[in-house]
């Protein structure tokens, strides 16, 4: 199934390398190209497209105000966005906003083809949701499949399924993979809001487990719970939470 897309850059040659690079992507087609914040409006809102990928410092406004500009009114259309740019410093904000990717300059076209591959599965699952209600739309929640923070001055992107469990620790949520561990300036209850229920459970006010890392919930001989992951790190379970292990069972 096709999907119709725009290239937005003031750089004439940036449109032309990346309309090059797409001819490899059979899925994508171009309906239009955009060099200015007003054309890249027109256009989007004239051709309705599934896809925008976006350069974010554009003459007139910059990517988020365009993105800002297509949402506002009741009949806005606002496409699966690839933000294209020469600055690392916008990922975080980009990705507040669900950007399915933010691509450095100059990218290759396996990194291209990330991108593209990551945005048709998102645009095909949005078109199947919708057609189970019956063609009303239907957006799915928008957990989040990535990560993305600063840390010890790089930026990474990190997946969900590589985090074991995360721990509260005052204003701040540390992030516990097999290798590493990160401290983000993050709430529990934001990073649970984003994160897969089917994936995540909270077993305590303080913990948020990855469900294909557990092992096993033990009873103490106190009464108290614990969670066990595979690589035998324990966890404390809370009695309030303790009912969630029991329906994430029955779901299961």
């Amino acid at each position: 199934m096709m999907i119709q897309a725009i290239l937005a850059d003031d750089e004439v040659l940036a449109r032309h390398k990346l309309r090059q690079l797409l001819r490899d992507e059979p899925e994508i087609e171009i309906v239009g190209e955009g060099a200015s914040a007003s054309e890249t409006i027109d256009l989007v809102r004239a051709t309705g497209p599934e896809l925008l990928f976006l350069d974010i410092r554009m003459p007139g406004m910059d990517g988020f105000d365009i993105i800002g500009k297509l949402s506002v009114g009741s009949d806005s259309v606002v496409p699966r966005i690839i933000f294209t740019t020469a600055y690392d410093c916008y990922a975080l904000r980009a990705f507040e906003i669900h950007a399915v990717d933010y691509l450095l300059k100059p990218f290759t076209s396996e990194r291209l083809h990330s991108a593209v591959q990551r945005a048709c599965e998102e645009i095909n699952a949005s078109k199947q949701n919708a057609g189970r209600s019956n063609g009303r739309t239907q957006n799915p929640p928008a957990y989040t499949t990535r990560i993305v923070f600063k840390s010890r001055g790089r930026i990474l992107f990190l997946p969900v399924s590589d985090i074991r469990w995360i721990a509260a620790e005052e204003n701040y949520a540390r992030i516990c993979t097999g290798a590493e561990k990160h401290l983000l300036r993050e709430t529990m209850s934001h990073l649970e809001e984003k994160l897969d229920p089917q994936m995540f459970l909270r077993v305590h006010r303080s913990a948020i487990v990855n469900l294909q890392y557990l092992k096993e919930v033990r009873t103490e001989p106190s009464g108290e719970f614990t969670v066990v992951l595979v690589d035998g790190q324990k966890i404390a379970m809370s009695r309030s939470f303790h009912a969630r292990i029991s329906e994430w069972l029955a779901r299961s």
